[in-house]
């Protein structure tokens, strides 16, 4: 087997011969995962906060060797994981949860800061501080989607309580220079918190320079509905709870913890660890090939957002004659998506790319491809000769 063919024993084909290329969208769970997950909801399901008998001392500690797992994933100390639902319950307890606590404190401060590209959870729970008397702060990019360190410079010089920055983009892939950005951060006096949703499991990560950071599991080849927030402990980052309950994850996320999931979370994690390496080579083999012969066969192609500093996996491709969702249209076999959203039957331009300044057309003709863990190369050749037939126009 060379590095561009699929793991197959892991490898699970979608039906009717569709090729799936939107692995920022979600992944499927590695058949490893599974096995790991399985007996936890059937043989022993007991609940992790049972601690009374030993069945759910049993669950109790399985559900902490995969906070042990995660941590490790992110350089951090298992006592600075909180659970969560996901990376968007995550991104809410870390912006509203800090500022909210800050607040409390009496601090003077007003001023929250994040990047026009970041998630939507992000942007929205910024915003949604402006209700609280704070000063919403969202700065530019640059056309490579990247932030400039002067640019959040500048900003800072207002007193600030916090700044999200993402590490990769959930659409164009493009990678920020957290490692220039967040001693900025830390010498304004703020805190500094970062989504690690896209990054996590794809490239090495040390949240040694953030207070908070925010993961999904199923991002990185785990299960849906679980995901964890980095707390920094020393010195501590303190949260006010989005809500109330019986005061688990030492009362920062009330709600009995979903162990099989957990777990699940946890073996993703270890196995990202051990074959990130050689998963992030092969995806930026398959990567480049695709590249490649989409330029060979569709005239005029465009990269959106930088090649340089951009997950392995990633393209956000622009065609010059064909708008993404007519190629999609043309193309039903092919699993992937654009960074737009249809409301009453407009096209509504991705904000991402209209940021990096697009203008409404170019971002209509612009796709997102990922390959992942279980793309094969017959699956990039393939997949580049529909998408080159269908730009043209063919079906």
């Amino acid at each position: 087997m060379t590095m561009l063919d699929t793991p197959q024993q892991l490898h699970t084909p979608l039906p009717d011969g569709e090729i799936y290329l939107d692995y920022q969208a979600t992944t499927p769970c590695d058949p490893r995962v599974v096995e790991e997950m399985l007996p936890w909801f059937t043989l022993q399901f007991a609940n992790p906060h049972s601690a009374d008998h030993a069945a759910g001392q049993r669950v109790q500690a399985a559900v902490e060797i995969a906070r042990a797992r995660v941590a490790a994933l992110l350089g951090a100390d298992a006592r600075e994981i909180v659970f969560t639902s996901g990376a968007t319950e995550a991104n809410n307890l870390a912006i509203k949860g800090a500022v909210r606590h800050l607040l409390s404190m009496g601090t003077t401060r007003r001023r929250v800061i994040t990047v026009a590209t970041e998630h939507k959870c992000v942007l929205e729970s910024v915003r949604d501080l402006a209700a609280e008397g704070c000063e919403p702060v969202i700065l530019p990019v640059g056309a490579d989607g990247r932030l400039d360190p002067d640019t959040l410079h500048r900003a800072l010089e207002v007193p600030t309580l916090l700044v999200s920055i993402m590490a990769a983009n959930n659409e164009t892939g493009v990678i920020h220079d957290l490692a220039a950005l967040a001693p900025l951060v830390r010498r304004a006096g703020a805190l500094m918190h970062s989504d690690l949703a896209q990054a996590s499991g794809k490239i090495a990560l040390d949240v040694g320079g953030l207070d908070l950071a925010s993961v999904s599991a199923h991002k990185m080849y785990g299960p849906k509905g679980v995901g964890a927030l980095f707390v920094r402990r020393r010195p501590r980052v303190r949260l006010t709870p989005l809500f109330s309950g019986g005061g688990q994850e030492r009362g920062l996320r009330s709600g009995t913890l979903p162990a099989p999931l957990l777990i699940g979370f946890g073996a993703a994690c270890h196995i990202a660890m051990q074959e990130m390496a050689a998963d992030g080579a092969r995806m930026r083999m398959l990567r480049d090939r695709l590249l490649h012969l989409l330029r060979a066969g569709c005239p005029g192609l465009e990269v959106n957002g930088s090649m340089e500093h951009r997950l392995a996996s990633n393209l956000n491709l622009r065609f010059a004659n064909a708008t993404a969702l007519d190629i999609m249209a043309r193309a039903p076999e092919l699993c992937v998506s654009t960074g737009s959203a249809c409301s009453s039957a407009q096209l509504v331009p991705s904000y991402v790319l209209t940021a990096m300044g697009l203008d409404a057309a170019q971002a209509a003709r612009s796709l997102r491809l990922a390959v992942g863990r279980y793309t094969s190369r017959a699956d990039v050749d393939r997949a580049a000769a529909i998408l080159c037939r269908a730009a043209a126009g063919d079906t």
